[in-house]
């Protein structure tokens, strides 16, 4: 078995790497204080954590399942679904045959499981703040795929939600789980746990976002670092495969209403667009605003969010080229593709990747950054589990390519 040793230099400036199969040397930004991370991942060694998936029969729930189960340091030890209660997970998807023999279970049997180090909530917004407090006095891990605390303001949650946050005060401390801008802070959780801190004593609640805003910012995020960026609003157009929508049968998503069509929606009033400005904020370290228009497309899985963004005069193609490499030469899930070559939904479908092309209207001063996902992967819970590998000491990758997709 191959023991890897992960050496992490927290510095203040850009990412940069070297990695083989031994060893990866990161620089990562937010840390105003020089300090190393040395951690050791060998599966047989590490305690296995006991964790449930609370909303497990719905796409992003069986997604999570199929990822734990192919997972050295995770064990699934409940999935709920209360309209599905009762039935084995395998009678919903027949592919996990021989994987589990697990049977769903309500939701409120979580209350009184006492093994549980971790649950990962997929759930609707709303059902996910008034569960998260209660696992977290417990000590538990909570990994959020709802909405619900991934805006810092609760003000603007209830604009866009339309419903007031009953647990506001949890905001503050959530981590928004895009480990490409936010790597620092799950280390900082990783390192509590080091240093002896109780889950009890510093609780862990990661908000995973959505699969809008993993795409779109990835596709744009190193431009607004390099501060490059001129003028707003910052255009984004996105393209959503049905998966997207939920498992639940909706007249918009039925088969004769998407089958050879594309269409917009939700357009000026999609509630992904102020989680998409904030992160995107976080980078340009200023308010920036977004026009984001969401579009449906005939595929089962996979996400395309293009960016335009306008920069200021003397940026040229090689400069943003070569700030892009940068930026994501040692990250392990994202692939940066040639100038002008742009990514495509099958190249990253059912898997954690992510996949930027970028290029350049000189006559404009616009960079056009497209980023391909799947969404319910890398948009949502093979990325939750990426976040769950940081925090636990895993390997960053561990249990994200084993088992087939399920949807």
């Amino acid at each position: 078995m191959v023991l890897y040793w992960h050496y992490y230099e927290i510095y203040l400036g850009k990412m940069v790497g070297y990695s083989n199969e031994l060893s990866r040397w990161v620089i990562l930004k937010g840390f105003p204080n020089i300090q190393t991370i040395q951690y050791s991942d060998e599966g047989l060694k590490m305690k296995v954590k006991n964790v449930a998936v609370i909303g497990g029969a719905g796409f992003v729930g069986i997604e999570l399942v199929r990822h734990i189960l192919a997972h050295p340091g995770l064990r699934l030890v409940a999935a709920t679904s209360d309209s599905e209660a009762g039935k084995p997970l395998t009678e919903l998807y027949p592919a996990l045959h021989g994987r589990t023999e697990l049977v769903f279970i309500e939701h409120q049997a979580i209350d009184v499981m006492t093994n549980l180090d971790a649950v990962f909530l997929a759930v609707p917004h709303t059902a996910a703040m008034e569960m998260a407090p209660k696992l977290l006095v417990r000590g538990i891990y909570v990994f959020d795929l709802s909405a619900d605390f991934r805006l810092k303001n609760a003000e603007v949650y209830e604009q866009w939600y339309g419903t007031k946050h009953t647990a506001p005060g949890l905001l503050s401390a959530a981590i928004y789980g895009l480990p490409e801008i936010n790597r620092a802070l799950l280390y900082q959780k990783f390192n509590d746990n080091k240093t002896g801190l109780s889950p009890m004593e510093n609780p862990t609640l990661v908000a995973c976002p959505g699969c809008y805003p993993t795409a779109s910012v990835l596709a744009v995020a190193p431009a607004l670092v390099a501060g490059f960026s001129v003028a707003e609003p910052i255009i984004i157009n996105a393209i959503s495969g049905v998966s997207g929508a939920g498992r639940a049968p909706r007249q918009g998503t039925q088969f004769c209403a998407v089958d050879e069509n594309v269409n917009a929606y939700s357009v000026t009033s999609h509630r992904h667009t102020p989680e998409i400005a904030q992160a995107l904020s976080w980078q340009a370290g200023r308010d920036v605003r977004v026009l984001f228009t969401p579009h449906l497309a005939p595929l089962k899985r996979g996400l395309l969010s293009t960016v335009s963004l306008r920069v200021k005069p003397g940026v040229t193609a090689a400069a943003l080229e070569s700030v892009y490499n940068v930026a994501y030469a040692a990250e392990p899930f994202v692939k940066m593709l040639p100038y002008s070559t742009m990514p495509r939904t099958a190249s990253v479908a059912m898997t954690n990747n992510a996949q930027v092309g970028i290029a350049f209207c000189q006559e404009t001063r616009t960079l056009v950054a497209s980023c391909a996902i799947d969404n319910l992967g890398k948009g949502a819970a093979s990325q939750a589990i990426q976040c769950a590998n940081i925090i636990f000491g895993f390997h960053e990758a561990s249990g994200l390519s084993a088992i087939p997709g399920l949807v």
